[in-house]
């Protein structure tokens, strides 16, 4: 009679983690995927919700010479902005852009994780007969997983956190307390609107285009 020899066994062992480590990278692969999938398509709403804001400024017949209106921080939240209903009552261009930027907050709110908007004055343009366009900063959380280990967060961060956004006067911030900056932890998306005139005065007369 011949040995029992455990070859067959091992073999076998070696092709079970062979596949084990297969579905792994797998595995890893689509997860990857997934998470890709997932920052692109919340990209793709922060790019609506920018050019929802542009149409509303676009209706205000005001909103070149009310831009400071519609600067708003981080901080402010839907909640803060006690607006006239302009649906249902005519509004002056203060009470147009209070209202708008309270719907704005309210659809960023609900419509991305953690969802934060910012509105802020182009830095280049400082006096007010010469500016022309708004810089809006669209933040949200990627992920709230707990990310502390330096290591860590490298491997997980780097492709998708914007906390050190180049700012538009050409310095780097960290996020904290800065309207034209991303918030530490958030993905952002940084867009510039041109706002035009729709209105011009003529002889004591408003007229709109």
């Amino acid at each position: 009679m011949h040995k029992q020899r455990g070859i067959s066994l091992i073999e076998s062992l070696v092709a079970l983690i062979v596949v084990a480590l297969g579905v792994l990278g797998i595995a890893g692969v689509q997860m990857r995927t997934l998470v890709d999938t997932t920052t692109t398509v919340r990209r793709a709403q922060a790019i609506r919700l920018i050019e929802d804001l542009s149409e509303r400024m676009k209706v205000n017949p005001n909103a070149l010479l009310g831009l400071t209106n519609y600067a708003s921080g981080y901080d402010s939240k839907a909640e803060d902005y006690a607006s006239a209903d302009c649906i249902k009552a005519a509004c002056s261009p203060t009470e147009q852009a209070a209202y708008d930027l309270k719907q704005w907050k309210a659809t960023v709110e609900q419509t991305l994780p953690l969802g934060q908007g910012s509105i802020f004055l182009a830095p280049g343009e400082t006096i007010d007969a010469n500016r022309r366009q708004l810089g809006v900063i669209v933040a949200w959380r990627e992920s709230e997983r707990d990310i502390s280990d330096a290591d860590d967060k490298k491997k997980f961060l780097d492709n998708i956190d914007t906390s050190k956004l180049l700012k538009a006067d050409g310095s780097f911030g960290a996020g904290t307390d800065d309207t034209n900056a991303c918030p530490d932890g958030f993905t952002c998306h940084l867009q510039y609107l041109p706002v035009s005139a729709r209105c011009a005065p003529y002889e004591n007369t408003l007229y709109c285009s």
